[in-house]
């Protein structure tokens, strides 16, 4: 993870939390956000991705909202700093944080 990568995750992670209500973040767990969601992204996606694979060929892709929804909400537990208080705001934040990483063209 480059640190410009790093620090466009951690902007988009300020602006989804502002823009989506039941996500509350401050700057350090931003920080810490970015990197633990980068960590997740990267060791435990493909894996759930893979157990998920069926519900996703039925859903057309649409399953793996709920998988980014509810690897949010892994990461709102595990980061200090950073507070999702259930699966509709973690939903939102999920699109939210990926519409602003392609707004900046950085990958999930």
């Amino acid at each position: 993870m480059s640190i410009i990568h790093w620090l466009v995750s951690t902007v988009a992670i300020l602006i989804a939390a502002y823009l989506i209500p039941g996500v509350e973040v401050t700057i350090l767990g931003a920080v810490v956000a970015a990197v633990v969601i980068a960590l997740i992204n990267v060791f435990l996606r493909p894996i759930v991705s893979l157990l998920t694979l069926p519900l996703n060929i039925v859903t057309l892709g649409l399953f793996s909202l709920v998988v980014n929804a509810l690897l949010i909400m892994l990461a709102g537990a595990v980061v200090p700093g950073f507070v999702v208080v259930g699966f509709w705001p973690a939903f939102f934040f999920a699109i939210i944080l990926s519409l602003v990483n392609w707004l900046f063209g950085l990958r999930k």
